[in-house]
């Protein structure tokens, strides 16, 4: 881009329907901090008709999570595995990290939030004197890096981080480097849209089963109740007192 544009970030948001089809929903020029342009992405997605999903994976960016959550307050949020493990062996040495790494990874790879936390408590008691900055990178937002067992497990690997258009826009990036200051911001999103839009045509159907969409159904259930329950609950006591007031004058 010319250097006298500023850069930004651009969001893809792809998903997975019942049917188990990838699809491409859209491609938007964003901000890592701005909830309230943040939060325009995903208001366009449910505006355009999508349902609020089961489960969303975002990258670490603090107003797109600020913005999903407020969008779609019934999904679970999973925050992207691949980005956070690079963040965490940046603050490993080397000749450590397969060591650490294989406690991370039992971590995120258990079958069952339970076990996950579990395992985080193993290498919490492990790793925090000798690596306090990475812990530190581990506890963060660590509720959303294990939302993923909940799902489905055969749908577990493909959830649990957003890096399928991030291998694309690695490539992107590659080779607007050879003409950096050719592109205004149209440009380069148009640019990036059609390398999605060619390789969605080359995504392969995941396969579910009934009995998946079951489990899946069942979670989404078990999601709304849980949204709404904290209001009635909130609601109760006021209408106690008004009812008990109301008795009182009369």
């Amino acid at each position: 881009m010319p250097l006298s544009q500023p850069r930004e970030p651009a969001w893809a948001a792809w998903g997975i329907a019942a049917s188990g089809a990838k699809m491409l929903s859209g491609l938007y020029a964003t901000s890592k901090a701005d909830t309230a342009r943040a939060r325009e992405r995903p208001r366009d997605l449910k505006a355009r008709g999508m349902n609020a999903p089961a489960l969303i994976a975002t990258d670490g960016a603090p107003g797109l999570i600020r913005a999903v959550e407020e969008v779609f307050p019934q999904s679970l949020r999973q925050r992207g595995l691949a980005p956070t493990l690079r963040d965490l062996g940046a603050k490993i040495p080397e000749e450590r990290w397969r060591e650490v790494k294989a406690y991370a990874l039992a971590t995120y790879r258990a079958l069952s939030p339970r076990a996950a936390r579990a395992a985080a408590e193993a290498f919490r008691r492990r790793s925090v004197r000798e690596f306090p900055s990475a812990m530190a990178c581990f506890e963060d937002d660590f509720g959303a890096c294990i939302a993923h067992p909940r799902l489905p497990i055969a749908h577990r690997k493909a959830i649990r981080t957003p890096n399928l258009p991030e291998r694309l826009f690695g490539e992107e990036r590659r080779r607007t480097q050879t003409i950096p200051h050719a592109f205004g911001q149209r440009a380069v999103l148009k640019r990036m849209f059609a390398a999605l839009a060619r390789a969605s045509q080359s995504w392969r159907r995941r396969v579910i089963s009934e009995f998946e969409l079951k489990q899946i159904e069942e979670l989404q259930t078990e999601l709304q109740t849980g949204f709404r329950q904290p209001t009635t609950v909130a609601a109760s006591p006021t209408a106690s007192r008004l009812l008990f007031s109301s008795n009182n004058r009369t």
